[in-house]
């Protein structure tokens, strides 16, 4: 029932207005006609005079002649059967959205709205996972790294598919230890390389220096603005925030915002430093704002005319109703 009401449609409603009349006309039928001229006592003598009339098959013939008009008032409507295809067109604005998930992302010293502490990588994935979201005009696609990157999802439009494989993402995913700032840029340029995009652009989310990878974070970058790529770097963490004793035998704070502020320099992209989860919040909303471009939407309609039926049901009825009236006329005046 529910996939009818979805799809049948009238192209033209308004000459459904024409069914108030024919509703009015059926009523009208069975009213009171006007007094006799004459009054008898009884009509038995005048009964045996003519033969008698036979009225089941007018009562029947006249009400199916009037309700022939219904079906055919609803073939005028044009009934159809509706089927809606929505097709957009990317932005023109391809992402590739860089994540790390080294250890030190374990660190808790961001806290929740009601104080309790939360780690670097709950406040960055629910962040990422907001921004992705709001943007489905978008192609994005994900690369992940600690010690080396690794392709979560390609570019694409699929945000669904995109969102529920980043839902997998921990920090035990990858067994090599380090953060390979340098090796995540030059793996996500890949990536949008083959793209035929107007702007092509990375967010960088770390929380520490580059220790690890074949290529430094500066000369990916370098790589980077050849292939007309910007990246936006997003530092996560407050300065005071160590690694937990459990992993460092000597923890130590790894910050270098320095080469995160040059790789977006470099590139002609902004660098943000998030000390708070509010802060992060509010930086992942600029680059939304400085990220924008109109997306176009059409819809594509597509109808299967039904009147046919509506005709050959009135025909019908009406050629049925002719035949009952033709062999059993109403009685004459």
């Amino acid at each position: 029932m529910r996939e009818f009401l979805e799809h049948f449609k009238f192209a033209q409603p308004q000459w459904l207005l024409l069914l108030i009349p024919c509703v009015l006309l059926f009523l009208l039928r069975r009213g009171r006609g006007a007094e006799a001229a004459l009054t008898f006592s009884s009509l038995s003598v005048l009964v045996s005079l003519g033969a008698k009339v036979r009225r089941s098959a007018f009562s029947i013939g006249m009400p199916l002649a009037i309700l022939a008009l219904i079906p055919a008032i609803f073939a005028m409507a044009r009934p159809v059967w509706r089927n809606e295809y929505h097709a957009k067109n990317a932005s023109g604005i391809d992402i590739a959205i860089a994540f790390d998930v080294s250890l030190s992302m374990s660190i808790d010293d961001f806290v929740t709205p009601d104080g309790r502490a939360l780690q670097r990588i709950d406040a960055a994935k629910k962040v990422v996972n907001d921004f992705i979201a709001s943007r489905p005009d978008d192609r994005i696609g994900m690369v992940i790294y600690s010690g080396r990157p690794y392709s979560v999802s390609p570019i694409t439009l699929d945000h669904d598919w995109l969102l529920s494989s980043f839902k997998q993402v921990n920090l035990n995913i990858l067994k090599e230890m380090g953060t390979a700032i340098g090796s995540a840029i030059a793996a996500a340029s890949s990536r949008l390389d083959s793209r035929d995009a107007k702007s092509k652009i990375i967010i960088l989310c770390t929380d520490g220096a580059s220790n690890s990878g074949k290529i430094s974070p500066i000369e990916a970058a370098e790589n980077a603005k050849k292939l007309g790529i910007k990246i936006y770097t997003v530092a996560i963490g407050t300065e005071e925030g160590r690694v937990s004793s459990q992993i460092q035998r000597f923890a130590r704070q790894e910050f270098d915002l320095p080469t995160l502020q040059k790789i977006a320099d470099v590139t002609g992209g902004q660098h943000y430093h998030a000390k708070t989860a509010e802060e992060l919040k509010n930086y992942f909303n600029t680059i939304d704002k400085l990220e924008k471009s109109e997306s176009v939407s059409r819809t594509v309609i597509e109808d299967v005319e039904l009147f046919s039926w509506f005709v050959g049901t009135a025909v019908l009825a009406a050629l049925v109703a002719a035949f009952l009236l033709a062999i059993n006329p109403p009685p004459a005046p």
